[in-house]
């Protein structure tokens, strides 16, 4: 058994989450407590009442998610929030949110993982905020086409817009969404992005600029980095953990 504070510093710390000047109400770190004590990690993409019956139904009192639940608040404690925040409380379940800083890690980053995950290794960074990278860059070692397959074997539904080189010569990557990202692919010298989401308008800016963005799911391109964090606290706290899936398509 550990202490929930053990797991809280661990995570701030291999996280470096005090360095990011995150979204508004992102509130990283822990955002509900328990009684002090962990027995089993649990780890999900977003918050919310689903989540948190299937993490307490598992036994998990210590469930890391990459969407935390204080984007829109203050809000009243009633209804579907009430829910929320009563599920983990009578269920004794800890809440730790981590976002920007589980994006861009250098390790166990959502975006790292993502270029692992096509054999491919960040070089160099992408999307610098506040002086911290959010995205990474990859030299890519084979062609578009090959690129578009590796993706269709890794996630059920891809969008391809093809309008770049088809031998891209380095791959951006951006989980979640990249209507950011895209103004920078230019800066960065790079043509190809693979991301979650994007706006309808930035297909004319893919013709327009000669672009290859791949859009593979927002929440899909965000369950490495608490997947991640979840198996290192798991090996190093002596914990079981388990990933609390949802099947959400978007």
């Amino acid at each position: 058994m550990a202490t929930l504070q053990e797991l809280v510093d661990y995570c701030d710390q291999r996280t470096r989450r005090t360095a990011f000047k995150d979204a508004p109400g992102a509130q990283n770190g822990l955002q509900v407590a328990n009684s002090g004590k962990v027995t089993r990690i649990g780890a999900a993409v977003d918050a919310g009442l689903i989540p948190f019956q299937k993490a307490v139904a598992a036994g998990i009192d210590f469930l890391i998610v990459h969407h935390g639940m204080y984007w829109d608040m203050p809000r009243p404690l009633v209804g579907p929030v009430y829910e929320r925040v009563a599920t983990l409380i009578r269920g004794n379940c800890a809440l730790y949110s981590n976002h920007l800083p589980l994006d861009a890690h250098p390790e166990i980053g959502n975006n790292a993982l993502l270029a692992q995950q096509l054999g491919l290794t960040p070089d160099r960074p992408f999307l610098v905020r506040d002086g911290e990278p959010i995205g990474w860059i990859a030299a890519a070692t084979g062609d578009r086409a090959a690129l578009r397959r590796n993706l269709h074997a890794l996630y059920p539904r891809v969008v391809a817009v093809e309008c770049g080189s088809t031998a891209p010569k380095a791959i951006a990557f951006c989980s979640g969404s990249g209507n950011s990202a895209v103004p920078d692919l230019a800066r960065e010298g790079v043509d190809t992005l693979v991301t979650g989401e994007l706006r309808e308008e930035w297909f004319n800016v893919a013709q327009e600029q000669k672009l290859n963005l791949y859009l593979c799911g927002h929440y899909a391109t965000e369950v490495h980095g608490v997947r991640a964090l979840a198996a290192e606290l798991s090996a190093k706290f002596h914990l079981p953990w388990e990933f609390i899936a949802t099947d959400n398509p978007l």
